[in-house]
């Protein structure tokens, strides 16, 4: 499907969305468009399916609650993009500011997540490039995943994280570097 299509089709249903009669199918057809990449772009945020999940959930109920104010100043897929990030950004957020108070003084979180997963190998480079990306500032884990796993276009990115498209090629270079440094040890 080229981006036209699917822009094409997105107007379509916005425009059933915003009818009260087909509202409820037309929102289960957005979901059932968007829930694989929103759901891949959150986990490779957060690690854990269960937590992916529970984020989506958030994601979709916004989706609900402010769909039918949506002006399409940009594409529904980059909106949705914007959602989804700012949701994960809070939820991850929240558990830093939990795991800094809680009496085990676990810093490293998300990296913990990682090597708590039934099917953890430290060998095969998947995990290792798991490891490296849980390393990374915030805003370079969220810029390196866009780029890396979604191909995202700088422009684009631009849209979804509010952000010059010279500091988004900034933050992927510094990211790059340190996850290639890390893969190195």
């Amino acid at each position: 499907m080229g981006v036209n299509e699917s822009r094409e089709n997105d107007v379509e249903l916005l425009v059933a969305f915003r009818n009260e009669a087909t509202r409820e199918v037309a929102f289960t057809r957005l979901v059932r468009k968007y829930q694989e990449r929103l759901y891949w772009h959150i986990r490779r945020m957060v690690v854990v399916h269960e937590d992916a999940d529970d984020i989506l959930q958030n994601v979709f109920i916004k989706m609900w609650k402010y769909l039918a104010d949506f002006r399409q100043d940009s594409g529904l897929y980059t909106w949705l993009y914007r959602i989804a990030t700012n949701e994960t950004l809070s939820w991850m957020d929240t558990r830093k500011r939990f795991a800094a108070v809680s009496l085990d003084g676990n810093e490293s979180y998300f990296e913990d997540r990682i090597t708590a997963q039934k099917d953890f190998d430290p060998n095969k480079i998947e995990w290792k490039l798991q490891q490296a990306i849980a390393t990374l500032p915030e805003k370079q884990r969220v810029v390196f995943n866009l780029r890396y796993y979604d191909e995202m276009p700088y422009d684009e990115m631009s849209r979804v994280l509010d952000t010059s498209e010279g500091a988004l090629k900034a933050s992927y270079h510094h990211a790059v570097k340190k996850v290639e440094e890390f893969l190195k040890k």
